[in-house]
């Protein structure tokens, strides 16, 4: 009797140890999910509001500051997306995500020469367009552990 006390405390431990386990690779899940989204959603905002401000900025030297801010936000947020932690269940998006958002960094850096604004290069790169292949992975993460 007491064997199968002990044995069935031992079965019980390890279910809830397992319990703990997957709760804890749910809410990593549901973590990363709401942060690549929010990475996501800051960049099609910003790819939403460009195409207006670009024309303002030409006459407006304040919405070109604006805009030149803005560029420098999402380069940080960028950089700090691509190095966050990430649970494996979403190591495959997330290195699609980098990847996108590397070619995203670079179309920055050639708008912005020495820290500063250069209008017509942002009016002539592709930063709308990658922003519009990023968003497609909105989809993909909001499904991880589906």
């Amino acid at each position: 009797m007491k064997k199968l006390m002990i044995l069935l405390i031992v079965i019980l431990t390890t279910l809830q140890l397992s319990a703990c386990t997957l709760i804890e690779k749910v809410n990593s899940s549901l973590d990363y999910a709401n942060q690549a989204t929010d990475h996501i959603n800051k960049l099609s905002t910003f790819a939403q509001q460009a195409p207006q401000m670009m024309k303002d900025a030409a006459l407006n030297p304040e919405t070109k500051q604006a805009l030149e801010n803005q560029l420098i936000g999402i380069k940080k947020d960028i950089e700090q997306f691509n190095l966050k932690s990430v649970p494996t269940i979403a190591k495959d998006i997330h290195q699609q995500l980098v990847d996108k958002n590397k070619v995203l960094l670079d179309e920055i850096n050639n708008v912005l020469v020495n820290g500063h604004l250069v209008l017509d290069k942002l009016q002539n790169s592709q930063i709308l367009t990658t922003i519009s292949d990023i968003t497609i992975f909105i989809n993909r993460i909001q499904n991880l552990g589906s």
